[in-house]
């Protein structure tokens, strides 16, 4: 008997009006950013700070966070598909000869902004940290990023909830009978859209994709899409006892009263568990395949590690 043992076809939009697509990864998203509010409004009520010092704070930090993000996955991940398609590093479309945008852009088609790495969103948001207390001097950076870290991997979470729904970032090949095995029909490694639609003639790939789950005619491709780790849901989890974690931490205990422990402590778990979970992951790319020892995440997660048990264990003054 499977735990999960599914096959995972949700169609990752919820609804489309004219070109514009609302996914549930973008609507994750939201969520992510609406709770981290509601979390440090909470934080800064009990430190006796304004709503008006939150809301700026909020703007900087969804700011950095989508650009951080997006610049991480390019530079990080597929500099040499962007270096040549520069149009699409912050605009949310994609190359594609056979779309037109509202009827006369013709050559792409609106995708909503994909492609976002985690580790290029916390460069963003320390550096954004940094730029916002040059404009509110009352505040210092280790005491923010102290606070934020805490909607931070919660909203961390909800991420990897949205790369489940979007089938992406998917775990390496399992057996069947493995108790969280999972087939991720859309997958573009395992069965690409446009693949999907050749083969079943379909017009659009969510009737493709609809097809080749529910009819028995194409049940041979079905069959020859493997089974596969869940890993953004090991991941995923993962985060949410970390977020636990540091709530307890920040409400319970005076750990917040140390600069700079809580922001290590969520620097050393979160990067951990990407770093092991990397290794029941799909490379991302060819780059990442080339890499024999560690994948790309793994290399970046090392650091952050080491600066989180810097800022974890140096000796400092309540």
């Amino acid at each position: 008997m499977y735990f999960l043992g599914i096959t995972w076809n949700p169609n990752d939009t919820l609804f489309k009006i004219g070109f514009i697509q609302i996914k549930y990864y973008n609507l994750l998203w939201i969520a992510a950013f609406a709770l981290g509010w509601y979390l440090m409004k909470k934080i800064f009520l009990k430190e006796k700070k304004t709503v008006e010092q939150l809301d700026s704070l909020f703007i900087y930090t969804v700011l950095a966070t989508m650009l951080g993000a997006r610049l991480g996955h390019v530079f990080f991940y597929d500099w040499p598909y962007y270096k040549n398609n520069l149009l699409e590093i912050l605009l949310p479309i994609k190359a594609n000869p056979n779309e037109a945008i509202l009827g006369f852009i013709k050559g792409y088609e609106f995708t909503g902004f994909t492609g976002l790495a985690s580790h290029g969103a916390a460069i963003g948001i320390i550096i954004a940290m940094y730029l916002y207390v040059r404009k509110h001097p009352g505040f210092k950076v280790i005491w923010i990023l102290d606070r934020i870290v805490i909607p931070v991997a919660i909203g961390a979470f909800f991420v990897r909830l949205g790369n489940f729904f979007n089938s992406e970032i998917v775990g390496k090949t399992v057996e069947k009978s493995f108790v969280f095995a999972t087939k991720f029909v859309r997958n573009s490694d395992d069965l690409p859209a446009y693949k999907a639609m050749q083969l079943t003639n379909a017009k659009t790939p969510s009737v493709a994709y609809s097809l080749i789950e529910n009819n028995p005619k194409f049940a041979a491709i079905l069959e020859a899409i493997p089974y596969r780790h869940p890993a953004q849901l090991y991941e995923g989890i993962c985060y949410i006892f970390v977020f636990i974690i540091l709530y307890y931490f920040y409400w319970k205990t005076d750990k917040k009263d140390k600069p700079g422990f809580l922001f290590g402590t969520f620097l050393v778990l979160l990067w951990s568990i990407r770093f092991f979970v990397e290794f029941v992951k799909e490379r991302q790319n060819s780059l990442d395949e080339s890499m024999e020892l560690l994948s790309i995440g793994q290399w970046l997660s090392i650091p952050f590690v080491l600066i989180g048990l810097y800022f974890m264990f140096r000796p400092t003054k309540s």
